[in-house]
């Protein structure tokens, strides 16, 4: 990589964790914490996709493929739902996922995420703010849900903590699925956006068509390269066990959460890895 590019790269990153750091001001509404993470996600997103478009351009050998070790809360016995959010965020970014440690105790667990050196930059100063959003909003939408319940039906103490422990874990997965899902729908939109220079409707035989051209290939082979780094650091994997807790409440409104979570992507439509942590419709 080019000092340039280098240089390029950091600033942007800079800039990126200086919105996190603004959206995780106490002092900030939950409006403006989503809105600089939002701003934070596009400018990761935009950057990753120029790059790919500048390495095709000049021809450049295919950007290597690392590992990023991210620590998983298990506090409140959520950590399987954490683990199996994060995994699908980082799915769409191209990465594959294993965990280390996933039991059922409430002991901290390690998403080990397999991406390019870009994808991984992203992921890094993107996912602790996102597991912020996603905590605050599970914590506030669950004990909604469970003073609703309190006052409408005869809830024992017991039932009740059970009732939100279900409904918590399933808003997180979902809320977690909801992002992914958006930040697959921006990337695919991104790169056919007529209006970026270079983008998929340049005109053809131009220099930034085949810049565009060249990108798209490069995007498409890091996801088989990851896929076939991942099998050669974790050639006997074994598949994690679904969780059986399903709250339908919980889920649709982590969906529907993580739909409107202030990304920066409401234009969405997208494309992106697959996670080795996938286990059924949750």
């Amino acid at each position: 990589m080019s000092t340039e590019t280098t240089e390029a790269r950091q600033k942007m990153i800079e800039r990126v964790r200086g919105l996190l750091r603004m959206a995780e001001d106490p002092a900030v509404t939950d409006a403006e914490s989503q809105a600089f993470t939002a701003k934070a996600a596009e400018l990761m997103t935009r950057h990753a996709i120029a790059e790919a478009e500048a390495r095709a351009q000049r021809g450049e050998a295919a950007e290597s493929i690392t590992r990023l070790d991210f620590p998983v809360s298990g506090v409140g016995g959520h950590g399987k739902a954490r683990v199996k959010a994060l995994a699908g965020i980082a799915a769409a970014y191209g990465c594959q996922s294993a965990v280390r440690g996933n039991t059922s105790a409430n002991t901290e667990r390690t998403l080990i995420i397999v991406g390019t050196v870009t994808a991984l930059d992203s992921l890094r100063v993107l996912l602790p703010s996102i597991t912020m959003q996603m905590e605050a909003s599970a914590r506030f939408t669950a004990r909604e849900h469970v003073l609703n319940l309190r006052e409408l039906r005869n809830y024992d103490r017991s039932a009740l903590a059970t009732e939100r422990s279900r409904f918590y874990r399933s808003f997180i997965r979902a809320y977690g699925y909801a992002v992914a899902e958006r930040i697959r729908e921006f990337r695919a939109r991104l790169r056919e956006d007529p209006s970026r220079p270079g983008g998929a409707a340049s005109a053809a035989g131009s220099d930034e068509g085949s810049a565009a051209h060249g990108a798209e290939v490069v995007l498409r082979t890091d996801v088989d390269r990851v896929h076939e780094e991942f099998q050669r650091r974790f050639p006997q994997l074994r598949p994690t066990r679904p969780e059986r807790t399903h709250h339908r409440a919980g889920y649709r409104a982590g969906y529907l959460r993580g739909r409107r979570a202030e990304l920066g992507m409401e234009n969405s439509v997208g494309q992106g890895g697959t996670s080795a942590l996938a286990d059924g419709r949750e």
